[in-house]
């Protein structure tokens, strides 16, 4: 028995002692939110507070001291989100994650491959070797990277390193030009969508094109077509699909902005608003920060890596972003010599491609090398993407590497601009990714800009397709100076807005790219039009609306196709619930349910004959896809309309709404049972904020992920809740708001924000997730900017000199 005791006593110390051992290995790990600290290369002491979420007001005698107190406050909160978004870029995901031997499809490897050949990197290189070292800019830059690397060196391990198991390294300029790339190509459209098309204009008559929105040169000899039943997709639409869609980073979507005048306002006084919508992770995706300096001030949203904010206000003035969506990728098939394989043909002759070898290190395995060739259009695509079904070779031309890269001195400016004018300039220097800059200051002014390189082709050359790299025709005429790009300062309708959609015409006509359908933009319109003596309450409404306002005028036109004569209980039921429906996507209302599903059905039954299984699910990724809804519903006789499929039958639209109505119906009882009333969106529209551990070590998830949710909003509406239109009928949401703010110029000191989660990526600190359940519930923290306020809270860090 004393044996049997003794045992019991042993046991239970040493769980003891792992438990103790456990709490203080854990209070190690958590960011240091008070006390004192030693940082190098600082001349004064430098102040930290921290507010109830988390966000560092920085306080500094000088802002080279203060960015680099930034530097390692971001770093303590961030650095496994810094980690791995410095690797994306420059193709080192591989080194620390290896391969993927469960699924053996070596996602990661094929990423790094992919961002390789892109060559961001390389482009990083050039510009940093052009820089102006005595610049402000290059000078802050370098401060906060000293910072990071301060902490790097001095701080504790966070335990994604741990768990994965590789060493932290110091961070180089070039880290932080790779997260511009990144941020670059995850903005642009064109591989989702320039591939298929041209694989629909193969296979298809022009017609059904032409029903999509793209128009063809009717004066050009175009190739005899067939239909054909082999569908039209596209590897390369499959393959980058699938990259992004595995990175352990956010990719950036769209986004809603607007600014209202003076003369809308209750207190006469400029109101901003702006919700960047970015795909959802752990941790989120901006870093709120506070600097105050000597006759500097900026409350500001970070991304990882970068010193300067691209979301910001003070109190002169406020700025923000969307997605300008313009086309700056083109895609050229050049034609290879059949006798040489590394030449391609450019002004008559056949000329060399530039040869570059790339070599990828991975974990625990042996790196692997391969060769990119590079041509006038930039490089080939078959050297790193697999599976290409193209004989000849693809060449990618991208805006954002064929330019000196400004976003540097660009970010610098936009946050420490004194004038509009000041602002505007600095705006200028973005040549990608293309951005709707948007913008209010306290005297009254408001602007919209959109920046980005434009250029011109000819009026016969559609950039939506694959373009002919082996003659003159389809080359660039000319690019466009900055003033000639969409913009609108102060217009006497009194207010300025994006939601990615289409800017109205330039000199030189509509500019191309891949812009949202109408659904955001009608809304803002409508509510900004009606709306007068404006408030912030108003704007908190507007920015958190699940409204659709072209639902409810689609809805008669769908159901005057379905005859109620021939319905069951359940039909006749939905019917009625759709009838009365006002298109608003709130938890517990069940027609957004019906509607959802039966959209994604009147999809498949006009468009997949046509497209094939594959091609239709890269369609539906796709922005053309999502204008198609309305088109087809309100187009009388549309050549998607009959299945090419079957020949005893021409379907019709109206035959696509029964036939896609009914089996709505019949899946939703399937899946939810026979009572309507439990069909609630709240059961099948949710969201979990995913870590790449979690999702990397799915036996961790429960720790690291946050959520699952039900979640309100919808694709297409304000709360732009975004998910992946599918069969299973449930939607998982994968992006939305990345914050939402508003800054009133009225009460500056009390204007507010959110974001999904919360500041730290530490999941043992206390802002880990701290902000999550308020922003569900559309509500809002304020961005403290009173100095008085913000030096009342207990913790408090000081920096002092090393």
């Amino acid at each position: 028995m004393q044996i049997f005791k003794k045992t019991i006593i042993i046991f239970l110390s040493i769980i003891l002692l792992l438990l103790v051992w456990l709490f203080f290995y854990t209070q190690h790990l958590k960011p240091t939110y008070k006390g004192n600290l030693k940082l190098k290369n600082i001349n004064n002491n430098v102040e930290v507070f921290y507010d109830d979420i988390g966000v560092p007001h920085i306080y500094a005698e000088n802002q080279n001291d203060a960015y680099i107190a930034l530097g390692y406050v971001h770093a303590q909160d961030r650095l496994w989100q810094m980690e791995l978004i410095r690797r994306v870029a420059s193709g080192r995901l591989s080194e620390i994650f290896g391969k993927d031997k469960e699924k053996g499809d070596n996602a990661i490897l094929k990423s790094d491959k992919f961002f390789l050949g892109l060559g961001i990197e390389d482009a990083a290189i050039k510009t940093i070797k052009k820089l102006d070292t005595a610049a402000q800019s290059y000078k802050l830059a370098m401060a906060y990277l000293d910072g990071i690397n301060q902490f790097i060196d001095d701080g504790p391990t966070p335990i994604e390193y741990k768990i994965i198991g590789f060493k932290k390294e110091k961070f180089e300029l070039k880290d932080m030009y790779n997260v511009f790339g990144y941020m670059s190509f995850s903005f642009a459209t064109a591989h989702k969508t320039d591939p298929l098309l041209s694989k629909i204009k193969e296979k298809l008559e022009p017609r059904y094109l032409e029903e999509l929105g793209i128009k063809i040169d009717p004066t050009t000899t175009l190739i005899k077509n067939h239909y054909s039943k082999q569908g039209v997709e596209s590897n390369i639409v499959a393959a980058v699909n699938k990259i992004m869609n595995n990175l352990p980073i956010s990719p950036f979507i769209g986004s809603n902005s607007w600014v209202v005048g003076p003369e809308k306002t209750a207190s006469g006084k400029v109101i901003f608003a702006n919700d960047p919508h970015i795909a959802f992770a752990q941790p989120a995706v901006w870093y709120q920060s506070h600097i105050v300096c000597p006759n500097f001030e900026i409350y500001g949203f970070n991304l990882a890596l970068t010193p300067f904010p691209l979301l910001g206000h003070n109190r002169d003035y406020a700025y923000g972003l969307t997605m300008f969506k313009n086309d700056d990728i083109d895609f050229y098939r050049e034609k290879s010599n059949p006798e040489n394989v590394n030449q391609y043909f450019r002004n008559g002759e056949y000329v060399p491609f530039e040869i570059k070898e790339k070599t990828i290190k991975i974990k625990n395995s042996p790196s692997e090398s391969f060769l990119i060739k590079i041509g006038k259009h930039g490089p080939i695509m078959n050297d790193f993407i697999d599976l290409i079904d193209e004989k000849e070779p693809i060449a990618m031309d991208w805006i954002y590497t064929k330019f000196k890269n400004e976003m540097l001195d660009a970010s610098y400016g936009i946050s420490h601009a004194n004038s509009i004018d000041e602002f505007r300039d600095a705006v200028s220097l973005i040549h990608a990714p293309g951005l709707n800059v948007m913008y209010g200051d306290a005297n009254d002014n408001i602007a919209w800009f959109a920046a980005g390189m434009l250029y011109k082709h000819d009026n016969n050359v559609n950039t939506q397709f694959i373009l002919n790299g082996a003659n003159n025709e389809d080359e660039k005429l000319t690019y466009l100076n900055f003033s000639q790009n969409p913009q609108a300062i102060n217009p006497p309708w009194n207010y300025v807005y994006s939601a990615n959609n289409q800017p109205d015409k330039l000199d030189t006509g509509f500019y191309p790219g891949y812009y949202s359908p109408k659904d955001r933009a009608e809304r803002i319109v409508e509510k900004l039009d009606k709306l007068t003596a404006i408030k912030v309450d108003d704007m908190k409404k507007l920015i958190n609306d699940v409204t659709s306002s072209v639902i409810p005028k689609l809805i008669p036109e769908i159901l005057k196709n379905i005859a109620t004569s021939d319905l069951s209980e359940n039909e006749s039921v939905a019917i009625k619930i759709l009838r009365n429906w006002d298109g608003s996507f709130e938890l517990n209302q069940v027609a957004p349910t019906i509607f959802t599903k039966f959209k994604y059905q009147f999809y498949k039954n006009t468009f997949e004959d046509e497209l094939g299984e594959v091609g239709f699910k890269q369609f539906l990724n796709t922005p053309i896809s999502k204008k198609q809804f309305s088109k087809q519903i309100l187009n009388k006789n549309s050549i998607w309309s009959d299945d090419i499929q079957t020949s005893d039958i021409i379907e019709t639209k109206q035959y696509n709404i029964v036939k896609s109505f009914k089996e709505t119906i019949q899946f939703l009882e399937k899946q939810h049972g026979q009572l309507i009333s439990k069909w609630k969106w709240k059961n099948v529209h949710t969201v979990e904020y995913k870590h790449p551990i979690g999702k990397k070590l799915s036996l961790l998830g429960l720790n690291f992920n946050i959520g699952p949710f039900p979640v309100s909003g919808s694709n297409g509406v304000l709360n732009n809740q975004m998910f992946t239109m599918n069969g299973k009928g449930i939607y998982n949401v994968h992006a939305g708001p990345s914050t939402r703010r508003i800054v009133d110029f009225n009460d500056v000191e009390n204007s507010i924000a959110i974001i999904p989660t919360g500041q730290s990526g530490n999941i043992f600190s206390k802002h880990y997730q701290n902000q999550a359940q308020r922003y569900l519930k559309g509500e809002f923290f304020t961005m403290l900017l009173n100095t008085e306020t913000i030096q009342q809270f207990d913790d408090r860090l000081i920096f002092s000199p090393k």
